[in-house]
């Protein structure tokens, strides 16, 4: 199976929720795959609850960190902009254990057959 490199391109809270879903859904057919946060979007990565967690909760979903830690343990590879964390002023320690610092530069040149989707 194909790789699949996912880029979270915006704080957007929804969006990340669909490009953590597809992570996992690819990591458990058993495919290699990579979540890269850009800029804005490495502060969803950040621990903590978010004022939908209770409603998400009712309707029998996973909240934000619910889904980032499914994604760790499920083989998903978690990326973190190093520009996005300089620009937000967050420091590498503030994230879950297991995610890796890098960049689009990187992130491509191991991109290989790897299929690309941005969100």
């Amino acid at each position: 199976m194909r790789g699949l490199t996912i880029i979270a391109a915006t704080g957007d809270a929804e969006r990340f929720r669909a490009a953590l879903s597809l992570a996992c859904a690819h990591a458990a057919l058993g495919g290699a795959t990579r979540l890269y946060c850009h800029e804005a979007a490495v502060a969803l990565l950040v621990p903590g609850s978010d004022p939908g967690d209770a409603g998400l909760a009712a309707k029998g979903l996973a909240s934000r960190a619910q889904l980032i830690a499914e994604a760790q343990e499920s083989g998903v590879m978690l990326i973190a902009c190093q520009t996005g964390l300089a620009a937000a002023g967050i420091a590498f320690e503030m994230l879950p254990p297991g995610v890796e610092p890098g960049g689009l530069v990187s992130l491509l040149a191991a991109l290989g057959e790897d299929r690309l989707v941005a969100f």
